[in-house]
């Protein structure tokens, strides 16, 4: 039996999106519909209804969420009816060339729901991220969804789903930031101050916050930053020496995405530092440097993604920390709005209002 509930669909490049009915059907083998409780708007919704990720719109938009499983399919034995979830969009099959060599946080053939969402007329659904979840019904693999605390709060919940998870474990995982080490975080929104936050917990001794907004690098302050650098008025690679005594940073976390900005923390790196990359750029931009200069520097160009994590073991984990007291999620939640509030949510994060808006069912 499908199930008839409003979700939020990008159905043209560019255009608004809209709230309309759509199709859920009820979990087959492998399966889990999960009634969401809440959904973070991130940077990646935008990009799917820019036309950014690909163009098999329609578009389901929503992504960021966790919500409690409604019912699951056969085979199903990881979570049952009742459980709080969040929702992962990496889902390690066990079976891929990367699954079967110990890396799972990479596989290659991540696992989502085989029956189409649809909209009232048939047309079928692209979930974002294979979730879709500005919607009160979802249908996921059974592997996306990851039992956690019910202690914690849907709206910080969902946020671990992606932009913290994304940020924290591009500084832990990826760039394996440790004790005493030095960190510079370039763009400081939700994944960057995730990054923020994940340094300060690892035991980073520097933590220096670069953006282009007061705002911001007062939120980043906030996370964990030992020092900011608005790049409007300094030189970022040279305020960053500065600080390090002349030799730049051991991990530079480039959260932006754009050649500018990797160039900066390319070479706000100490010798042998790494370079971590886990904003995501757009599929035209190009980044040009001296192959001496890679050579020389040494160290490690990195991408992160999804910060490398294993959802099964890192969502409870981040869960935990949120519950002692060790990490603080709840300033990532600028606002809760309601499932028709999306669009107006997307011009907030543009003008860089926001850290998260985040929809509440």
């Amino acid at each position: 039996m499908a199930h008839q509930v409003n979700g939020v669909v990008a159905e043209a490049k560019g255009a608004p999106v809209k709230l309309v009915p759509i199709l859920v059907p009820d979990p087959g083998p492998g399966e889990a519909l999960v009634r969401v409780k809440a959904c973070g708007v991130c940077h990646t919704d935008l990009h799917y209804r820019e036309g950014a990720i690909n163009d098999d719109f329609p578009f389901l938009l929503g992504h960021e969420a966790s919500g409690i499983v409604e019912s699951v399919g056969d085979g199903v034995t990881n979570v049952a009816p009742g459980d709080f979830v969040i929702i992962a969009w990496r889902a390690p099959c066990g079976t891929c060339r990367s699954c079967l060599r110990g890396a799972p946080w990479y596989c290659f053939a991540s696992r989502n729901a085989s029956q189409p969402m649809t909209l009232a007329d048939g047309t079928p659904l692209s979930p974002a991220l294979g979730i879709g979840a500005f919607a009160e019904l979802t249908l996921v693999d059974a592997g996306q969804a990851v039992k956690v605390s019910p202690q914690a709060s849907p709206e910080v919940a969902g946020l671990v789903g992606c932009g913290i998870m994304a940020g924290f474990g591009a500084a832990t995982n990826t760039g394996n930031v440790g004790r005493g080490d030095s960190v510079a975080v370039f763009g400081c929104g939700g994944v960057g101050n995730a990054a923020i936050a994940g340094s300060r917990l690892a035991g980073a001794h520097t933590i220096i916050g670069v953006d282009l907004d007061d705002r911001k690098l007062a939120w980043a302050k906030e996370f964990g930053a030992t020092h900011t650098i608005n790049a409007t008025s300094m030189d970022p690679v040279e305020e960053i020496r500065k600080l390090t005594g002349g030799n730049g940073v051991n991990v530079a976390i480039e959260a932006v995405g754009n050649p500018v900005t990797y160039e900066q923390a390319f070479y706000a790196r100490d010798h042998a530092g790494t370079l971590v990359l886990v904003g995501v750029p757009s599929p035209d931009m190009k980044i040009e440097l001296p192959l001496l200069e890679i050579f020389g520097r040494g160290g490690s160009l990195k991408s992160s993604w999804y910060g490398d994590c294993l959802p099964s073991r890192d969502f409870p984990m981040l869960i935990d920390l949120y519950l002692q007291g060790r990490l603080d999620l709840d300033r990532f939640v600028s606002e809760t709005i309601g499932i028709g509030d999306v669009e107006e949510a997307f011009h907030k994060m543009e003008r860089g209002e926001v850290l998260r808006s985040v929809v509440v069912f």
